[in-house]
């Protein structure tokens, strides 16, 4: 059971480079030699190519995971302590890493995603991606202090 699941799970890497390959007409070691050489000649095949590696690298954290909780849990097959929960979390983790990146190929892939056509492409082919720094999204450390005015409707008297 546990090879049918591998199976499965190394086909997202698989299926994907194939569609990688099939949108650019070339397989996955020639596209990746291309973005090697001309890293700047086509930024989707350059994007494609860099979440693709981070897609098998996340692949690779999850079968070592997986392996991991298979020997703990053969180890103490009625018995599921703190350690072997974390090995737990860790897959669970690891599993949603790789299905994210996935989701962003799938993105990537897809001419009709949202964002990619109407008045936010047009914006952000016109002006191209920001290159700024990001504004802040958390909170300052300190609150700002509010400046002290004098209350309307009240008579200050000296």
């Amino acid at each position: 059971m546990l090879d049918d699941h591998a199976d499965t799970t190394t086909d997202v890497v698989g299926v994907l480079a194939d569609r990688i390959a099939a949108h650019f007409g070339m397989g996955m070691d020639e596209l990746k030699a291309a973005v090697s050489a001309a890293p700047h000649a086509d930024p989707e095949a350059t994007e494609l190519v860099r979440w693709h590696g981070l897609l098998a690298a996340s692949e690779a954290a999850l079968d070592r995971a997986e392996d991991a909780l298979v020997a703990a849990l053969e180890t103490r097959p009625s018995e599921v302590d703190d350690p072997t929960m974390d090995l737990a979390h860790r897959v669970n983790a690891a599993v949603a890493t790789r299905d994210g990146r996935a989701m962003v190929i799938r993105f990537l892939l897809d001419p009709n995603a949202p964002g990619k056509k109407g008045f936010a492409a047009e914006q952000l082919a016109r002006f191209g991606p920001r290159r700024g720094p990001a504004p802040q999204t958390s909170a300052p450390s300190r609150p700002a202090t509010m400046p002290t005015t004098p209350q309307v409707g009240r008579a200050v008297r000296r």
